[in-house]
């Protein structure tokens, strides 16, 4: 646009992307300006709700949940900030080297043990077993006699997006933490000895640790929470900013609607529940419901923005 193509504008929302009229340096070359009639209409792709169904039987390695495509990124995401992954290992074989690019990855067993030996003190897990891992690379997972299949979450996104690194382990905000099958159970037999509020969204087991209690999240940036729905029930429909990545544990017969389209359940599926979209879960089986949720809400609450709301009054179908 000349300068003559400038004089004529009306709207300052009009004027493309300015540079410096005489830059004295290569530093002064790089500046651009934008002005607050164009500077905030940016249009980014929005997040999609996807169900992804867990690798057939005999498949090995690791099943990136990626939507990098849709999202308009150049890095593995399913969300803008998370990852979602599984990851099957042949019996006695051993997955090398595991770089964990975050600042910390969730670890769900779905079948399955095996051993995880690298940048923390060697951790045997089992079905059923939730573990949390620093990020650092050259981590090695090693199957038992069975074949292992993991799930697993990380902020691979919100590192890649910056092009950061992980902190050393040593200087990292978290720790290897181990949660046992054994201790889950306990922990939800103690929930469901205890009453509710209307308030109250549903009976979860939320996971956190000693460094990261007072936050009450997993990582600085994750939380990570163990929910259940009772038969002929439902979770009333509602929303908040952050992004939820879910796993279908255990459920039949069970659903979620997101943004008004009907999602069903299928065994170890994950959902993709993109930031604040209206969404309820549904049990019509005849057992108690499951499901694992990852969500980027440590970032939310640390921002003051997690606007978590109610949709729909306690006891409406």
């Amino acid at each position: 646009m000349t300068a003559a193509d400038i004089a004529t504008v009306v709207d300052m929302a009009d004027l493309p992307m300015q540079h410096p009229r005489a830059p004295a340096s290569v530093a002064q070359a790089r500046a651009r300006f934008f002005n607050s009639g164009n500077a905030f209409n940016v249009k980014l792709p929005e997040v999609p709700a996807r169900l992804f169904a867990s690798p057939p039987e005999g498949r090995y390695g690791m099943f990136d949940c990626d939507q990098s495509r849709a999202l308009g990124c150049g890095f593995p995401a399913t969300t803008p900030l998370m990852l979602a992954r599984y990851v099957r290992i042949a019996a006695r074989d051993a997955l090398l080297p595991l770089d964990v690019c975050a600042t910390g990855s969730v670890w769900y067993v779905i079948s399955g043990s095996g051993s995880l030996t690298g940048a923390v003190d060697r951790l045997t897990f089992g079905k059923g077993d939730v573990f949390l891992l620093p990020g650092a690379p050259g981590y090695r997972l090693e199957a038992g006699a069975e074949d292992v299949l993991l799930w697993t979450v990380g902020n691979e996104p919100q590192l890649a997006f910056e092009r950061a690194q992980p902190a050393p382990v040593a200087k990292a905000t978290i720790d290897a933490v181990h949660y046992s099958a054994a201790e889950i159970e306990h922990q939800f037999a103690l929930i469901f000895s205890s009453g509710t509020s209307e308030e109250t969204s549903g009976r979860a087991l939320i996971f956190s640790s000693d460094r990261q209690a007072a936050a009450r999240n997993l990582t600085p940036t994750l939380t990570l929470s163990f929910n259940t729905l009772e038969p002929n029930t439902h979770q009333r429909t509602h929303r908040h900013n952050s992004a939820a990545i879910t796993l279908v544990v255990q459920g039949e017969g069970c659903h979620s609607v997101v943004g008004g389209a009907v999602c069903p359940w299928a065994p170890w599926s994950t959902l993709v529940t993109p930031p604040g979209a209206p969404h309820s879960h549904h049990n019509a089986g005849p057992r108690g419901a499951l499901f694992l949720i990852v969500q980027d809400g440590g970032l939310h609450y640390h921002a003051r923005t997690m606007g978590f709301e109610f949709l729909e009054a306690a006891g409406d179908r």
